[in-house]
């Protein structure tokens, strides 16, 4: 890259002024020194972006000068100038951070492509170090948000996480409640014990209670040997029940006798054993409605919601969205292009409604690093669904323009009717509109 800083270290005087002429007139700014110890002091007093370094100098030593370089300017990428005898000491000099090796005699053409690589790495590390920085400013714990909504939710995950009572997450499908479940173990007095997790809503009734609670042998035709259930091997840390809401009337009398009393009865077991683990239920269902409707037990539900945390989806989550989006962009992308995204492309994610939260997110991320041109991912790269905009807070249509008029009613009417499965009496009555002209703005924005 023209006008990148190099700095070579080499004992070989003569080398030293030919390679520096090649590389200036290649549009590098060059700087040399025949020794370690003015490589420290020129590292001390200049940036570079590439040293060109010898192990073998006089006074102090290549390996030197590079531990100095980890140590104090990392974003430096060192190249290793070594005779052949030497390729064993480089290789270790590439375990303790040099970026490359390049053994003597060498080509220049070989070693501009080195330098020209080395760069790239250094100003994909750069841009990563900015990205981490505005991520992990409001991301301390792995949960990345600093709207409001989400650090309430955090503050209280903390405090909760300090006591030992069972917790339900509620929230809608991929808003991240195993990661809240996973914060909640870490913070907790639990964290050096596991952090066992089923997902209920996986299994049929007799695998899931013997994955819960173990079998003995011979309980069933396969079992050969006897087998701990996962309230056992969880013990003394935290077992997390995924979709909870989904778990059978037939086994939540069991699950809840071991809430009771942590006494439990491996399948085809006649005697009774003990766990202490603490329970963290997740459930996108309204378990106060399903009790309401004799298809999850009361006394369960009051077990379990001892502390209730409500996880914010991401449209309530403000400009979270786009800091989640610039995870999933460092995370996914190809590791010499990390790619940004337009200002028109971010309008979009704000204020796309997101039904599937931040599992949806990663994916749109995800499928548009991969179908994307260029440095740039743009609105068309997302391939957001049509008039998916949301219009409570939004400003913006898919295109990143300011939404007329029209364009809010349209998508505000073709909601409710989706809402109302197309019942246009009971649309016409939410909107607080006549029948008749709900049919007129059918007809006029060519609903379908």
């Amino acid at each position: 890259m023209i006008n990148s800083r190099i700095l070579i270290a080499d004992d070989d005087q003569t080398l030293c002024y030919l390679l520096k002429e090649e590389l200036v007139s290649e549009g590098y700014v060059v700087d040399i020194v025949f020794d370690g110890k003015f490589a420290i002091e020129n590292l001390k007093s200049k940036t570079y972006d590439v040293l060109l370094l010898d192990l073998e100098m006089t006074e102090v030593h290549g390996e030197e000068v590079l531990a100095y370089a980890n140590e104090h300017h990392p974003s430096v990428q060192v190249i290793i100038l070594t005779a052949k005898t030497d390729v064993r000491t480089a290789i270790d000099c590439i375990k303790n951070g040099a970026y490359d090796f390049i053994p003597k005699p060498y080509e220049f053409g070989q070693l501009v492509v080195v330098i020209d690589r080395a760069l790239e790495h250094k100003d994909l590390v750069v841009k990563n170090k900015i990205l981490s920085s505005k991520v992990d400013k409001f991301a301390p714990h792995s949960i990345i948000g600093e709207s409001k909504a989400i650090r309430e939710v955090i503050s209280l995950a903390e405090r909760a996480a300090k006591s030992d009572s069972n917790i339900l997450l509620e929230g809608e499908t991929g808003t991240g409640k195993e990661l809240f479940a996973e914060f909640i173990h870490k913070n907790s007095n639990r964290n050096k014990k596991p952090l066992v997790a089923i997902n209920c809503a996986s299994l049929p009734d007799q695998l899931m209670e013997s994955e819960l609670f173990g079998y003995e042998k011979g309980a069933f035709t396969d079992a050969k040997t006897a087998k701990q259930g996962l309230v056992e091997i969880a013990s003394g840390g935290t077992l997390f029940l995924d979709e909870i809401g989904e778990l059978s009337l037939t086994l939540q009398p069991k699950l809840l006798r071991f809430l009771e009393k942590g006494e439990f009865r491996r399948v085809g077991g006649i005697t009774n054993l003990n766990s202490d683990v603490r329970v963290i239920g997740a459930t996108n269902k309204n378990l106060m409605e399903e009790a309401e409707n004799k298809t999850f037990r009361r006394d369960l539900l009051f077990r379990l919601n001892v502390i209730t945390l409500t996880i914010p989806p991401c449209r309530d989550r403000g400009k979270d969205v786009l800091l989640l989006a610039n995870y999933f962009l460092q995370k996914n992308s190809p590791i010499r292009s990390l790619k940004t995204l337009s200002t028109e492309a971010e309008n979009a994610l704000i204020n796309y409604a997101w039904p599937g939260n931040v599992r949806e997110l990663a994916h749109t991320i995800e499928r548009a690093l991969i179908f994307s041109d260029g440095e740039t991912i743009k609105v068309k790269d997302l391939n957001l669904p049509r008039g998916s905009m949301t219009t409570s807070d939004g400003i913006y249509d898919e295109h990143g323009r300011i939404l007329n008029l029209d364009y809010i009613e349209k998508a505000h009417i073709s909601r409710v009717l989706d809402e109302f499965e197309w019942n246009r009496e009971l649309t016409a009555k939410a909107l607080g509109i006549a029948q008749k002209t709900l049919y007129s703005k059918i007809k006029k924005y060519d609903l379908k």
